[in-house]
């Protein structure tokens, strides 16, 4: 088949798109530039920004694609963009909506798609709520060819904490030199991590699956682990004894507005995701690399070139601000 992805060399996306190209699809990326990020090799690149309507029209006149795929579409403005690019040249568009869309707080604690979608504190998740009402309505009308795909915390090259690391190397860091780490809540709420190698085995299946159309599907591991869990195997890919220290989200959440939405409005909920929908559509899926596993290979990934093991000094000075204030209480 003849793929797009809109992206294609971030966290996740690079994952879809080498094992895209390993089951022999014809994978194109529309990117800007590439910046500090590897093509993974295969790829072949459209030089083009999706927000540049005419631009990426004349950048793709030629083409016809199997799928689309867009790794970096936000709000409906976005989507908009889209459909207007994309109607006539795609038998499926597929849009990477995420898992926080899901109610909060859960009227009942299993995950499945007929989860209603709705997310009071985060307005990330809202927008992602806004793009599918937006996608839904045009394939219903328009027969606009959408599949819906929400992933939950995801990562390959970013560390997968709340609090205090994402692309940096930050927490790491701090761990490796003794500094408390905040675990929020009492570390004992469920949560799931996906590798991006995991995820790409579901999402690669549904690229072309005539099936999928209309559909929403989230792909996740089905490892459920607590956050003390979570972060012990953080601090032992770091090759250290974990010294943390447990603060209520609210708590967090007036020192940092970004975690309204990132603990409140998500992760410090407890969650557990039913993937029997996308098993069924994709029955080779399934999420083999557990938490353990990979996040010890994605500390050795960030320490095989030093210039990925950047520190945030922000990260550290909040964190420590709110450590202090915590416990002068």
């Amino acid at each position: 088949m003849k793929i797009l992805f809109i992206g294609g060399t971030g966290n996740i996306s690079a994952s879809c798109t080498r094992l895209a190209i390993e089951k022999g699809h014809e994978v194109y990326l529309l990117i800007r530039g590439s910046g500090n990020r590897e093509v993974p090799k295969g790829a072949k690149v459209i030089k083009g920004d999706i927000k540049d309507i005419p631009g990426t029209k004349a950048a793709i006149k030629d083409h016809y694609f199997d799928a689309v795929a867009n790794f970096i579409a936000f709000t409906p403005e976005d989507i908009e963009n889209d459909i207007e690019i994309f109607k006539g040249k795609a038998d499926q568009y597929i849009f990477i909506s995420s898992a926080s869309c899901y109610q909060k707080p859960l009227s009942h604690p299993i995950v499945t798609e007929s989860t209603p979608l709705k997310n009071p504190f985060w307005k990330y998740s809202r927008d992602k709520i806004a793009c599918e009402d937006l996608l839904n309505k045009v394939y219903r009308e328009d027969d606009f060819p959408i599949t819906i795909v929400r992933p939950s915390l995801t990562y390959g090259t970013v560390i997968p904490v709340a609090i205090g690391s994402w692309e940096d190397y930050t927490i790491i860091d701090r761990m490796k030199k003794g500094k408390k780490v905040i675990v929020h809540g009492d570390g004992t709420s469920l949560w799931t991590i996906t590798h991006a190698d995991d995820f790409a085995i579901g999402f690669t299946g549904l690229l072309g699956h005539q099936q999928a159309i209309g559909h929403a599907f989230h792909i996740t591991s089905d490892e459920i682990l607590t956050w003390n869990q979570i972060y012990e195997a953080v601090a032992a890919a770091a090759g250290v004894k974990p010294n943390f220290v447990h603060i209520p989200s609210t708590f967090i959440a007036k020192f940092d507005e970004f975690q309204v939405g990132n603990l409140i409005g998500d992760k410090s909920v407890s969650v557990v995701f039913d993937n029997t929908k996308i098993k069924t559509f994709v029955p080779e899926f399934n999420a083999p690399i557990t938490f353990k596993k990979g996040i010890k290979r994605t500390v050795e990934w960030f320490e095989a070139k030093t210039e990925r093991m950047k520190i945030v000094e922000e990260n550290n000075i909040l964190m420590d601000k709110i450590i202090a204030a915590y416990e002068s209480l």
